[in-house]
């Protein structure tokens, strides 16, 4: 008999100990993220004090406020060596995770504050404006307003603006590739490269993956389109969403800085990194891609102590001490 076409349900097995994960994971964070849900997301997605974080680690903290989008207020966290050394340090600027709507400067705050410790670099962790309160280009421009700002305060924040990267996870990976493209277009901050760990970078949903995991794993189908509408109202899935909010709108990637990208053979995002990836390469940007076996979408932040998201943060370590090398 011919052989029958796969459905938009068969999809790659979850790595099993990653699967055992993600019964604890969905009472935190349920697959399916619906408008009625963000506030319960705001309240369970938060980071714990960011004290246990600092807790015997060899880390300052400083806490300031700059002029975000519109000039509005915008506290940013700088987390530094504490060792005193006089050399100017690299600088990582980070955007969070949370599809836009929810999650704070401090996620994934535990794994990021190894760079501070084992790389010497200085971390700055906007806390960038959330939708659908404030929506595009409230986050966007809140994280650019914070690049310039890193760049023009070397002194103060006792950094090397040769040196100076942007990262972020999911909805903040997304951030940070738009964050290269306007830096480019605006004549802004050189940037060393972009650190983009299973981006959010296509409200248009026409990637395969973002039908295969449905109601499973984290972060689905509806749950983006949750984000997307949030963020970009009636714009979205329109002609008039701006490439900087998604990134995988932009015709031309010519000129930006190196990129390293990694995601989960088993979440949505799937293809639209590998997609962004290809993209990169054909227009003479080298990026380095990982796609994970087994993985689902954020495994690194919700289940650390596995095999496979132990290999993601000294992959994505690696890169990032070999991009950020004097």
């Amino acid at each position: 008999m011919p052989h029958e076409p796969a459905g938009p349900r068969c999809a790659p097995p979850f790595d099993p100990e990653l699967k055992a994960s993600l019964a604890v994971v969905g009472g935190m964070f349920p697959p399916t993220v619906t408008p009625d849900l963000i506030r319960f997301m705001r309240h369970s997605y938060a980071s714990r004090p960011v004290a246990e974080s600092l807790a015997d680690r060899a880390v300052v903290h400083n806490e300031y406020v700059i002029k975000g989008h519109c000039g509005d207020r915008v506290t940013v966290s700088v987390f530094s060596p504490a060792d005193d050394m006089e050399r100017p340090r690299p600088a990582i600027l980070y955007a969070h995770s949370g599809g836009l709507m929810f999650g704070d400067r401090f996620n994934a705050l535990d794994a990021n504050l190894d760079w501070v410790e084992d790389l010497g670099a200085v971390l700055v962790c906007p806390e960038y404006r959330l939708a659908p309160e404030f929506p595009d280009p409230f986050a966007r421009e809140d994280m650019y307003a914070a690049l310039e700002w890193v760049a023009s305060s070397p002194e103060r924040l006792g950094v090397d603006p040769r040196r100076l990267m942007v990262a972020g996870a999911s909805s903040g990976g997304g951030l940070a590739a738009g964050l290269a493209l306007a830096s480019r277009d605006r004549d802004g901050p050189a940037l060393r490269g972009q650190l983009l760990s299973y981006p959010m970078l296509d409200d248009r949903g026409i990637a395969p993956s973002v039908t295969q995991f449905d109601g499973v794993g984290v972060w689905d189908r509806v749950s983006n389109e949750t984000g997307w509408r949030a963020s970009l109202g009636e714009a979205y899935r329109t002609e008039s969403v701006s490439r900087y909010a998604a990134p995988a709108r932009a015709t031309d990637l010519r000129g930006l800085p190196p990129a390293f990208l990694d995601v989960g053979d088993c979440e949505i995002f799937r293809d639209e990194t590998i997609a962004y990836a290809t993209a990169l390469w054909t227009s003479g940007v080298n990026a380095e891609l990982h796609v994970w076996p087994g993985a689902f979408h954020a495994c690194d932040i919700f289940a650390p102590h596995t095999s496979i998201a132990k290999a993601m943060l000294h992959t994505r370590s690696s890169w990032v001490e070999r991009i950020l090398s004097d």
